[in-house]
């Protein structure tokens, strides 16, 4: 990454962007570490493989790997504790190990991945924080999309969720009995 003088360092910015290089980016290495003041950072349209690096970065907020090779969320640890978006769609995740560790997600872009069963999703419901998931596209949603069964099932689930697939969440109020 080049650094001019009217531009800030990379070490210092808020938010770094690497998205679609030529040639890609391979795999997350040490130097990301030095990114401390970092909140987003967008690696979007590269070639990784797997997460990695994050223990640097401090204050990140927004993590976004869409459109990689990525198959699964090991690596998630050094950023579990601030953390609050994940925007990891277009990718390989199959199994959803090690999305516990993200504490304070609140939102989850998680599309045309291969999730197959809801044994994997109920690992959600391990996000305490998690209101907005993009899901669309994943073998399970295509499957109970088609059984007409998705959405009820997918927010039975996940309680706290406010908005699944980018569509609003409304819960029926428990009708209490009138005197």
């Amino acid at each position: 990454m080049q650094e001019s003088e009217n531009e800030a360092k990379a070490s210092e910015a808020t938010e770094i962007k690497l998205l679609s290089l030529i040639p890609p980016i391979e795999k997350m290495d040490a130097s990301l570490s030095t990114l401390a003041n970092c909140e987003k950072l967008s690696l979007s349209t590269n070639c990784i493989e797997k997460i990695a690096n994050l223990n640097g970065l401090k204050n990140l907020k927004i993590l976004s790997l869409g459109r990689n090779n990525i198959k699964n969320l090991t690596g998630l640890e050094a950023v579990g504790e601030t953390l609050e978006e994940l925007w990891i769609s277009y990718n390989c995740i199959e199994k959803l190990k090690g999305i516990n560790v993200l504490k304070k997600l609140k939102v989850l872009y998680m599309s045309n991945n291969f999730v197959k069963d809801w044994g994997e999703f109920g690992k959600l419901a391990e996000l305490p924080c998690l209101q907005d998931l993009v899901f669309v596209g994943n073998p399970i949603e295509e499957k109970h999309t088609a059984d007409g069964t998705w959405r009820d099932e997918a927010c039975r689930r996940l309680p706290n969720l406010k908005k699944l697939d980018g569509i609003p969440v409304i819960r029926q109020e428990a009708e209490e009995d009138e005197p």
